[in-house]
């Protein structure tokens, strides 16, 4: 069993320190978790200027995850702007109590707001395990490209953390539970609320499992921190019962 702490925040615009402190104040308030998700790019707001915004990488987030995580013996995960050799990322952390970090640079980058000119692509996809639980680390456009998150066996859970606007809500809605089912997994995604330069984000956070039902939900149009449970022994026991990965196509990605 993992309790999840679902974190649908609103992300000051560029400003770092205050976000961090507010993320600060959410955990307090809330019971504890195995594991806190955050939203994309949680430090900044989804934004296409990373000159004036992006960490270098192993700076000041990162050790205030690290020193978070340790506090809270809770794993966080969410992702960043971050520089590296010159290079931009929107790369997700996800950090573990004991300060070890895994990352993933988001693959497909939202060409439709000038993300591809801006920042890096990743060139692969990273599964973290972690409290008994295979977890692949997915950001935001990702959800829209299920070949690249196929269930090959290899994970129970993607966790997809996000700037997704009031505009393109229902896709968001649908593609949670479309994820789930097909990769018989629990699927979290955490969405932000409030607005910035070029979109509003009403959340639409949500915990599903390996049917495509609810956990958890948190409230559309509202700052609101979520906590559900998932239970790896009856994911086991469906996919037993049920084994339709055993018939998924056989590829190779390029």
């Amino acid at each position: 069993m993992m309790d999840i702490l679902l974190l649908q925040m609103d992300i000051a615009w560029q400003s770092p320190e205050n976000n961090r402190k507010h993320i600060e104040d959410l955990i307090n308030s809330s019971a504890r978790a195995d594991l806190i998700i955050l939203p994309e790019m949680f430090t900044t707001g989804f934004c296409m200027s990373p000159l004036n915004i992006a960490e270098k990488a192993n700076t000041a987030t990162l050790a205030w995850l690290r020193s978070l995580a340790e506090e809270k013996n809770s794993a966080i995960a969410g992702s960043i702007a971050t520089e590296e050799n010159g290079k931009y990322y929107n790369r997700f952390h996800f950090v573990k109590p004991d300060g070890s970090c895994s990352i993933y640079d988001k693959r497909h980058l939202f060409s439709f707001a000038g993300e591809t000119g801006k920042y890096t692509a990743g060139n692969g996809r990273v599964v973290v395990e972690y409290g008994g639980f295979r977890i692949l680390l997915q950001v935001c456009y990702d959800i829209r490209f299920p070949v690249f998150s196929r269930n090959r066996g290899d994970y129970d859970m993607i966790i997809y953390v996000a700037n997704w606007p009031v505009s393109r809500i229902g896709a968001w809605n649908a593609l949670l539970p479309a994820r789930a089912i097909e990769n018989q997994c629990y699927v979290a995604g955490v969405n932000r609320t409030g607005s910035d330069p070029a979109a509003k984000y009403n959340g639409g956070s949500a915990l599903i499992d390996f049917l495509g039902k609810t956990i958890i939900s948190s409230d559309t149009g509202r700052e609101e921190a979520v906590s559900g449970s998932v239970n790896i022994q009856l994911l086991k026991d469906f996919r037993n019962k049920f084994p339709a990965l055993a018939d998924a196509d056989k590829f190779i990605l390029e």
